[in-house]
């Protein structure tokens, strides 16, 4: 005999499956647009050591295993022409290839199909969009990557797909280059600048007591994301290094100095939070306890 509720059940179970328990670890984030939500991100996350030019201690596989999904990282030419994970310059930081750095996030995104990561790539050396094109498809991640429907136009802030969205597309890697980016000849390479402001770096101030736009020049506000430069440098003759031992306090939730400060600061000056907060030693202080607080958790 035929029964009604087991065609309801039938009919309302793909929707059952195709939900998402959890978007980068909570079932929150799911139904968030990527452009509503704030990250702690790692700031020139492939340099990871314990000498002074060093900005992170855990390496790039265990900075996405504590929770961070922003990853940022400096490219510069060697001597021989190729490109390198470099910090300044490959004389003073060379982390290896961008291929190869590419090759471990990609391992982790096979491995985690419920996350999605953003990348971050400085383009120090101005290079053409063509090299840095080769070495992502090189590595293999090219197909996870999100292309805006609007590309190359830009994508509005409102028209961001969720994060659940993006993982059951599989679109789940954002790609951003802060110069020379071609959305037209590389459309998964999208332009930092089209999309965000960011607020200065390399501050000495160890209560970053301002939240000014310092990238790009004279930008609007309106219509853009924000990232907000939270990494204190301490200066040695003359010379800027990331302040190491005062990173538990830099990296604290709240108090004087604190990723909660900085946000308030930054909040109250625009009428919206941060969509990344940029750290060095992220493994110090509680940066995730930050993040939450800052997506009202």
């Amino acid at each position: 005999m035929f029964n009604p509720c087991y065609a309801l059940l039938m009919l309302f179970l793909p929707l059952g499956l195709l939900a998402q328990s959890e978007c980068n670890g909570r079932p929150e984030y799911c139904n968030r647009r990527y452009s509503e939500l704030s990250f702690v991100g790692a700031h020139n996350s492939p340099f990871v050591g314990f000498l002074p030019q060093h900005n992170q201690e855990i390496s790039v596989l265990s900075q996405l295993n504590l929770g961070i999904r922003y990853l940022q990282g400096q490219t510069h030419l060697n001597a021989r022409g190729k490109l390198r994970m470099c910090h300044t310059s490959c004389f003073l930081e060379n982390a290896g290839g961008l291929d190869t750095y590419l090759r471990k996030v990609k391992g982790w995104l096979d491995d985690n199909p419920d996350e999605v990561v953003t990348l971050l790539v400085t383009n120090g050396d101005r290079l053409d969009i063509s090299r840095f094109d080769e070495a992502f498809r090189n590595s293999g991640i090219v197909p996870y990557a999100f292309v805006p429907p609007s590309s190359p136009h830009k994508l509005p802030m409102d028209a961001w797909p969720t994060l659940q969205q993006m993982i059951q597309s599989g679109k789940r890697l954002v790609v951003f280059l802060d110069y020379e980016a071609d959305m037209e000849r590389v459309p998964y390479i999208l332009d930092e600048f089209t999309y965000y402001w960011e607020t200065p770096f390399d501050t000495t101030d160890p209560f970053f007591m301002q939240c000014k736009i310092d990238r790009p020049l004279n930008a609007n506000p309106d219509g853009r994301m924000y990232i907000v430069n939270h990494y204190l440098d301490i200066e040695k003759v003359g010379v800027l290094f990331p302040d190491r031992v005062s990173a538990p306090r830099t990296n604290a939730p709240i108090g004087k100095g604190s990723i909660g400060a900085q946000v308030e600061l930054c909040t109250s000056a625009y009428g919206y939070k941060p969509n990344v907060v940029l750290v060095d030693f992220l493994n110090q202080g509680d940066v995730l306890r930050a993040q939450d607080m800052m997506n009202a958790f």
